[in-house]
């Protein structure tokens, strides 16, 4: 029923799992004696937690992230015997379902840090601020962390501001102050690498790594080729097709004036499902990125988005495919294989991390490998 439903919707999405255990199996062998973990915060970058988190903990990962406290749940009810860390920490109130589940706080402030000792001293990771100015304790507040009487955390970490540009000073000061977080407690493990950090070398490994958008086959750092495999095509179904002449307006606004005879391709996405409207192109006021917008890709030809995305549907212009070739019903490649990601997350002025938990409820997701 789900693979006939995945052969007739209007948006679907086909995820490859082989392609996602690849991705992590890499970032395992980039962290060189550290150990891995998986990140699957929000719903797993919009793929679908479970046969996400099933896959990569098929792959060896025993340690997972996830955002909040319901997140850890939900994840719990899925995977049984991981070590689960909830990177948003915990509320008062909150401690027996960390209890109760198994849920490992990553304590971000002194307040936090009170929680945790007024629950008799619940397991937990200690977040310190190393230059990002967003959570964590500050380096003076670790050092009195350190010289309480609280238990040491089983995991001391933070968080690389600038960890996609590799020459950017910041990634050395950062470094620089979590060797000295880290050796305030020699008793836990220490974690500094996300995905970027991963490709920065040895010296941020650490003893666990967090990659994130690299697993999910995103870019992980600035300018350079990303050598990840891409996990996730995102299709949507061409409803009709249409035909207008040079000079013709198409979209609101009327934003695409038309400098050939156009056969226009009216398709089923748009920002209700997460391709942003920003994708569009000139014409759209609040994007500042190229002016061409996005692609889609159809039978071997990449064809450029028309007017402005709207909340149901999209227009394309496929005028450079032969007339026979293109017809209703047939899908047009949103990013996958063909088109990165990335290059439509540059179109519409955003980051692939967006494009991948913005997909909606109305994609279908059809799982591959795995």
């Amino acid at each position: 029923m789900q693979t006939d439903l995945f052969s007739t919707a209007s948006n679907r999405l086909t995820i490859d799992l082989s392609a996602l255990k690849d991705n992590w199996l890499r970032m395992r062998q980039l962290s060189g004696k550290a150990r891995t973990s998986a990140v699957v915060k929000a719903n797993a970058y919009g793929l679908g937690v479970e046969p996400v988190a099933r896959a990569l903990a098929s792959a060896g990962a025993r340690d997972f992230f996830v955002a909040s406290m319901e997140e850890g749940i939900e994840l719990r009810g899925i995977l049984a015997d991981v070590r689960i860390y909830i990177l948003a920490g915990l509320w008062p109130g909150h401690e027996k379902a960390f209890q109760q589940h198994g849920l490992i706080p990553v304590i971000n402030s002194v307040e936090q840090l009170e929680v945790v000792r007024q629950a008799g001293w619940l397991p937990y990771a200690l977040h310190v601020d190393t230059g990002m100015n967003r959570l964590g304790l500050s380096l003076q507040e670790a050092r009195q962390v350190a010289a309480s009487d609280a238990p040491s955390p089983l995991v001391v970490m933070s968080h690389l501001a600038c960890g996609d540009e590799p020459g950017h000073p910041l990634n050395a000061s950062q470094l620089s102050r979590f060797r000295q977080a880290a050796a305030l407690f020699p008793d836990a493990e220490a974690s500094l690498a996300n995905s970027a950090g991963v490709f920065q070398g040895d010296d941020f490994h650490f003893d666990l790594t967090r990659p994130g958008i690299a697993v999910y086959g995103g870019e992980a750092v600035n300018d350079a080729a990303n050598p990840m495999k891409p996990v996730v095509k995102a299709e949507a179904r061409i409803i009709q097709i249409r035909s207008a002449l040079a000079g013709d307006t198409a979209s609101y606004g009327a934003s695409a004036t038309l400098a050939r005879d156009t056969r226009i391709a009216t398709v089923t996405v748009g920002y209700a499902d997460g391709y942003h409207r920003s994708v569009s192109g000139a014409g759209v006021t609040v994007r500042q990125a190229a002016p061409s917008g996005a692609f889609g890709f159809l039978h071997g030809t990449r064809v450029p988005h028309l007017g402005r995305v709207t909340m149901d549907l999209s227009l394309f212009d496929v005028s450079d495919l032969p007339e026979t070739a293109v017809t209703a019903g047939d899908y047009i490649e949103l990013f996958g294989n063909a088109i990165a990601l990335d290059d439509v997350a540059r179109a519409g002025g955003t980051i692939g991390y967006e494009l991948l938990t913005s997909l909606g409820k109305r994609y279908v997701r059809h799982y591959i490998g795995g």
